[in-house]
């Protein structure tokens, strides 16, 4: 049996470049190496793109859900590989088989659990697959793929 790691908003902030307003993710658990992981984003009123989606009747936007299951998935990798400080940059390449399934609103906590699909270490293409719940419903999924890139 392996330990299972996990990264807590600093780690976080050590592995991906983004920052408030787009830093999607709270913290990632479960960490089974490169495998799987699950992140957590505590979904609060103050967030900006509640301001104009919608008013008066604020709701996550799904693209912010599918960020945050690829923020999550570039948090695991860059944890079970050892990537802090070490300025890894992430881009979309894909994104497929995207559904949303329930509305995620403020005082939420949205659970993004996702699998690799394809990748290994040293790898610069990886795939995933997301499912992103809230108190155990579904409110979206997808795969999508990924470019991992570091400075030379």
């Amino acid at each position: 049996m392996t330990d299972l790691l996990s990264a807590d908003i600093h780690l976080i902030q050590r592995l991906i470049p983004h920052r408030y307003p787009f830093l999607l993710v709270d913290k990632v658990v479960d960490i089974d190496g490169t495998q799987s992981g699950k992140g957590i984003k505590n979904v609060t009123m103050n967030e900006p793109h509640f301001q104009g989606h919608f008013p008066g009747m604020p709701i996550m936007p799904g693209v912010t859900i599918v960020e945050a299951m690829a923020q999550t998935a570039a948090v695991m990798v860059g944890t079970a590989l050892d990537m802090a400080d070490k300025e890894m940059k992430v881009y979309f390449m894909a994104i497929d088989k995207c559904k949303f399934r329930r509305k995620v609103v403020p005082g939420d906590v949205l659970e993004m659990n996702v699998k690799t699909v394809r990748g290994k270490p040293g790898g610069k293409v990886w795939k995933f697959e997301g499912v992103a719940t809230v108190d155990g419903e579904m409110a979206a999924e997808c795969e999508f793929t990924a470019m991992m890139e570091l400075p030379a």
